[in-house]
């Protein structure tokens, strides 16, 4: 039968960030027990919007497995570092690393796959950026796939998801379920949004009167006077010159570089960690008489579905949070995710897969 009572199965929530792959968990009746995360500006916004029911730990590698509490699924946005199989072989002959930690040693991905090896939760969930599967021709995901399935025993299965089912971004991650049982869990039940177009109208501050007086925003980011994003947002004719002056440069020589202008109507590109830099990737025209804006924070919040009551804390500056949504996750895909797999969660859903696509 499904979970239905709030607490109902617990979780861990590791390379945390600001807590999107946590914010679909609790919405379902998860309770988290542990949080890993080593950013302090982002363990800021953390605390701010999830309490400190527990202290937040800093660095992973430096956590013995021992000390990671009992949970029922473990969440995971690890970061891949480079690495190769090749370099991994040329171990010392003394000290030689055996099963997972061989290939893996010296990856962040290692210190996900030494606390399932130590904890043995129902399941977990992992996300990385899409070119996962093609880093080193391939054999990184090698790697990290027979490492859940061989060496943990996992039953696992992965998709590529595109925000763009959710929110008005091209931003393609690749998601990563495992069970500890095999269950009936198929990634077409997922309810990907094929019929609507989702537009920047959907997360651009409305200027005409409509747009929220976010008391946690409390005017840092829209001027409701003015009715209009702060000045602040709009490009120097100096960065705007340069930019155009930079795209063309690169358009003369048949290369795509450049900066991307977005209109209420349009998808933006994939929103990324370095947008405070000059905000190039996802512009918002202005017209002809005014330089295009960068996004503000509080659209950049919105444009990877986060709600608005999702709070930007004061201490935490416009280039940590732009840097903060940048490294996070749409958060409408792990919802839809996090619902697909939660009947699989229960005792008796694992021990009677059959039942599992009615109950979904």
């Amino acid at each position: 039968m499904p979970l239905q009572q709030a607490g109902d199965f617990t979780f861990i929530d590791l390379f945390a960030g600001i807590g999107g792959l946590r914010l679909p968990f609790d919405e379902i009746g998860g309770r988290c027990v542990f949080t890993s995360e080593w950013d302090v500006y982002a363990n800021r916004t953390y605390v701010e919007n999830f309490g400190a029911a527990h202290s937040i730990h800093g660095d992973i590698t430096q956590v013995e497995a021992d000390d990671v509490p009992d949970h029922d699924v473990l969440l995971a946005g690890f970061p891949c570092q480079p690495f190769s199989i090749a370099g991994v072989s040329k171990k010392n002959a003394l000290g030689r690393k055996h099963g997972f930690a061989d290939e893996t040693q010296g990856t962040l991905f290692f210190d996900v796959a030494r606390i399932i090896q130590r904890k043995r939760p129902r399941a977990f969930v992992l996300e990385n950026v899409k070119n996962l599967l093609a880093h080193d021709r391939g054999r990184t995901f090698d790697v990290i796939s027979r490492t859940l399935k061989d060496q943990l025993g996992y039953h696992v299965s992965y998709r590529v998801i595109s925000g763009a089912h959710f929110v008005p971004q091209h931003r393609e991650r690749i998601i990563i379920v495992g069970f500890r049982e095999p269950v009936g869990f198929d990634w077409n039940i997922l309810r990907l949004q094929e019929s609507r177009r989702h537009t920047m109208r959907d997360v651009l501050h409305r200027t005409d009167g409509t747009e929220p007086d976010l008391p946690w925003d409390a005017g840092r980011y829209f001027d409701h006077g003015k009715k209009r994003p702060l000045e602040r947002y709009t490009l120097t004719q100096h960065l705007w010159r340069y930019l155009q002056a930079y795209k063309k440069k690169h358009q003369d020589k048949g290369n795509g570089f450049g900066f991307g202008l977005v209109g209420p109507d349009d998808v933006a590109r994939t929103l990324s960690a370095r947008y405070y830099k000059d905000g190039s990737e996802i512009l918002v025209n202005q017209g002809r008489r005014r330089p295009p804006r960068r996004l503000t924070p509080r659209e950049c919040a919105r444009l990877m579905g986060f709600p608005d009551t999702f709070r930007i804390p004061a201490s935490v500056s416009d280039t940590r949070a732009y840097q903060q949504f940048g490294n996070s996750v749409v958060v409408p895909v792990i919802r839809e995710v996090a619902r697909a797999i939660k009947p699989f969660l229960a005792e008796q859903a694992l021990l009677q897969p059959e039942l599992l696509v009615q109950v979904a």
